[in-house]
């Protein structure tokens, strides 16, 4: 396990301003408030406002954390170009990024990867490198940043990943005044970290949740140990929240501002993908549908009353992919 250091969560004032910069470059994604009979038979007493990060550039929020990445990046390294290691989202996410500011982007992917995540890359501009598997995968990006000097944009560590996510808690809680409760999915813990870092900054009074997948609860051992793991093995549907480690600074940011995780079974987020495709008219890939996993299971008598977030986080997947889900479900 890692050792970890006291960090310090981006400020209010660093996330308004980021938020700023990056106004021309990401979509400031709507909130929905679902109010339809289903929702409250399903749902008593319990508002529901999602807020639909789905519809950003590239598909999901990750362009938010690759654009602060990037910004922050010397006119000297950016002319060497960027690399990123992904199985799909953060790929995607840095190959959009690279292309608004004019980077050239090498991303590495393994062979498994969904087919329609490396064409949006490559739609982009970015250069796909396949490899065999994970962790050749992870020796491959580092081989190019040794190699080409081509920084490396971690799909969820450090201080910029987190100030650039937190670009969604800090919209939603503008377009939501009145939550009381954010519920956020978790893969390696930048999204909620930066969510969690603005809802805080804005009201101590919310509480945000996380939720992880049952096999690939990394964050969840993370926090038991009082450190992050660094060798997680993952067994999900959910392969956006499935990282294989987790690091210090996104770790401690979501220990000390983060109020709880729960898990949701792959069978969970099925059953959610269905009801948001049937009863919301949303497409998501299972992350997307993590956080309403949660609502539906662990948390529904919980937070029974109070105004409920949702952050539906990606909706990047195949269309075979998703018939197969929503048939399981």
């Amino acid at each position: 396990m890692s050792v970890i250091q006291a960090v310090t969560p981006p400020s209010l004032q660093a996330i308004e301003a980021n938020h700023r910069r990056l106004a021309s470059m990401v979509v400031e994604t709507p909130v929905w408030a679902w109010r339809d009979p289903f929702a409250r038979q399903t749902f008593p007493d319990t508002p529901i406002s999602l807020k639909l990060e789905l519809f950003q550039h590239a598909g999901s929020f990750k362009p938010r954390g690759a654009l602060t990445n990037m910004l922050a990046l010397s006119p000297q390294e950016r002319a060497r170009g960027v690399t990123a290691v992904s199985a799909g989202n953060h790929a995607i996410g840095v190959a959009y990024a690279a292309s608004v500011l004019g980077l050239s982007a090498k991303v590495v992917m393994h062979r498994q990867a969904s087919p329609l995540r490396v064409a949006m890359c490559r739609e982009y501009g970015a250069e796909v490198v396949l490899a065999e598997d994970i962790p050749d995968a992870f020796v491959t990006v580092r081989r190019i940043h040794e190699e080409e000097g081509r920084p490396l944009i971690h799909p969820f560590e450090g201080p910029n990943a987190v100030l650039g996510t937190a670009g969604v808690g800090f919209e939603f809680m503008h377009q939501a005044p009145d939550l009381d409760a954010v519920i956020v999915a978790i893969g390696g813990g930048g999204l909620v970290a930066g969510v969690a870092a603005a809802v805080k900054a804005m009201s101590r009074r919310i509480r945000v949740f996380g939720v992880e997948p049952e096999g690939a609860k990394g964050m969840s051992d993370s926090l038991a140990a009082g450190a992050p793991m660094e060798k997680v093995a993952v067994s999900s549907i959910a392969d956006s929240m499935s990282a294989p480690m987790h690091t210090p600074y996104t770790f401690q940011v979501v220990r000390d501002l983060v109020d709880e995780v729960v898990l949701v079974s792959d069978d969970a987020m099925r059953r959610a993908m269905k009801v948001s495709f049937e009863r919301l008219k949303l497409v998501t890939e299972p992350a997307g549908a993590a956080a309403l996993a949660a609502l539906d299971g662990p948390l529904r008598e919980r937070l029974r009353g109070a105004h409920v977030g949702l952050v539906v986080c990606g909706g990047n997947i195949d269309a075979a992919t998703f018939y197969r889900h929503i048939e399981a479900a």
